[in-house]
């Protein structure tokens, strides 16, 4: 654990702290009451599904390495030639609607942790596989297995994060053969909520599926077979390939019952066309024979419908974030996923900035933004993303689960209720009287707006006395006062000795040489 200077329990700061914390209410889950923007009527979002099943049918999608996903999409009706598979026009859509649930839950270990994916619901989760890890105090360098576990730590620590992610970093400093149980124990051990597991090896995914079911082993030895545990990212090979290590993490899931984010992962004008209607398209196709493929396996297996796309640098070819056309993208898959009756993955706040600076935040802000209002049912890389994602910061971290919070706010929309009406107090006040001492202002002061922890809205003397800290300053003493005042949920002596005991035997199964 990072040893971090304590957060001072008097004065200003200290009684900063005690409000804060007596406002914020932790929800497992955000609950949106506002409508989804949409950017295309039906016309539009008809003539993008027709193109999804043209590429499908005409051209189709490339399932390497796996016989016995050809041999199963064969049977299932689709035109397979060597690893080329063409779908006969609707029989993706049909197969995904006729079993695959539009709304399903991810028990958590903690019940009360316990998320819905789906519609009318959002689940906010960090950051996902940065080799790198920043901070103010050591710059960047390659992630550790204790900074993997920091990252744990301060989202179970978050009243705004509701899942715990799955490679909020690499840690790099663990053989990449045997990273993967370290990281899936360290989600278990240190938080209680729900969690992603390993897809680099669909061995790694079976490690997965036997640690989970240790993990929640006190709710009976088949739990799994009807309750999802694990949510997994399963990243198409764009464009219009699916290869077998990401077949065999998914099949490995979808046997065991478990939920993967069946995701595209497009850089536009380079893995699709450069123009939005093109890269849905192509989104929803790739998507779609993901989909299927899950379906085939084990009909009813939790899948969501993901769809990551950015643009490119027309000048460098670098990624660009935060830019207008990737939150079309954004808006046009989120509706396309409604339509086809499955959640929806995407979104986060995204950058390409190194620091946590004013690009970091206006990019983040114009990802998040189009997140929140499309009604994104899983958000992964909501805190932490820099760098086109080769990072994860500590500070943006802290700043980015700010914007998280007030997501939690915006999303409630206008609470009409009498209280919210408030007529009585404008009665109470009348024509040219301040209402700071209103009696309604007076019983809703402590919750009437959010508050952030990180905003500093004092005159500039009070800044000056405060130590004059720009916004990444006062997140660098939020995250270490957040270490510093960890402490672990309770897990059963007997689950984790056995964890720790699968690990050992698995780990002891690899040559030290093999990676």
């Amino acid at each position: 654990m990072h040893e971090g200077p304590r957060h001072r329990t008097g004065g200003r700061a200290g009684r900063m702290a005690a409000r804060l914390a007596a406002h914020i209410e932790s929800a497992p889950f955000l609950t949106r009451a506002l409508k989804p923007f949409e950017v295309l009527d039906e016309e539009g979002l008809s003539l993008l599904e027709h193109n999804a099943d043209t590429i499908l049918e005409e051209v189709g999608i490339e399932f390497r390495g796996d016989p016995a996903a050809l041999d199963l999409l064969r049977n299932a009706g689709a035109d397979v030639t060597g690893e080329l598979v063409r779908f006969p026009r609707g029989m993706c859509r049909s197969i995904v609607q006729a079993s695959a649930p539009r709304i399903f839950t991810q028990h958590a270990r903690n019940p009360e942790r316990t998320v819905k994916i789906g519609d009318p619901y959002t689940v906010l989760a960090p950051n996902y596989g940065s080799p790198f890890v920043r901070d103010l105090d050591n710059g960047r360098r390659y992630g550790t297995i204790e900074d993997f576990r920091n990252f744990v730590k301060l989202t179970y620590m978050s009243p705004n994060l509701h899942h715990s992610g799955g490679t909020v970093c690499e840690p790099v400093d663990v053989p990449v053969n045997k990273r993967h149980l370290d990281m899936v124990y360290s989600h278990i051990k240190f938080s209680d909520k729900p969690f992603m597991g390993s897809v680099t090896h669909p061995s790694r995914a079976e490690d997965t599926v036997e640690l989970a079911k240790i993990a929640f082993s006190g709710l009976g030895p088949d739990y799994l077979d009807d309750h999802t545990v694990v949510l997994s990212l399963i990243n198409a090979n764009s464009p219009l390939v699916w290869d077998s290590t990401m077949l065999g993490a998914a099949r490995a899931y979808a046997r065991a019952n478990q939920a993967t984010l069946i995701t595209p992962f497009i850089l536009a004008g380079a893995m699709s066309p450069v123009t939005v209607a093109a890269t849905a398209a192509q989104t929803l196709a790739e998507a779609l024979a993901g989909m299927t493929f899950v379906q085939l396996t084990r009909p009813g297996a939790p899948v969501v419908l993901g769809s990551f796309a950015s643009s490119i640098s027309m000048q460098s070819g670098a990624p660009t974030f935060g830019t207008p056309e990737p939150a079309l993208v954004l808006y046009v898959m989120a509706a396309l996923a409604r339509r086809l009756g499955v959640p929806f993955r995407s979104g986060g706040n995204l950058c390409a900035s190194k620091i946590a600076d004013a690009q970091a935040a206006y990019e983040s802000a114009a990802t998040f933004q189009p997140t929140i209002l499309a009604g994104v049912n899983f958000v992964l890389h909501a805190a932490g993303w820099l760098e086109g994602g080769l990072a994860i910061g500590y500070e943006k971290f802290i700043l980015d689960n700010d914007q998280c919070g007030m997501a939690a706010v915006f999303v409630n929309g206008v609470d009409l209720s009498e209280n919210g009406q408030a007529l009585d107090a404008i009665r109470e006040n009348g024509p040219g009287m301040h209402f700071l001492g209103n009696s309604h202002t007076l019983a809703n002061f402590e919750t009437a707006f959010y508050r952030s922890e990180i905003a500093d809205n004092n005159s500039f003397e009070q800044w000056l006395e405060d130590g004059g800290l720009d916004a990444a300053q006062r997140a660098n003493r939020i995250w270490k006062r957040m270490l510093n005042e960890y402490e672990a949920p309770p897990i059963d002596p007997g689950i984790d000795e056995a964890l720790q005991e699968f690990i050992v035997k698995r780990k002891a199964s690899f040559p030290d040489s093999e990676v």
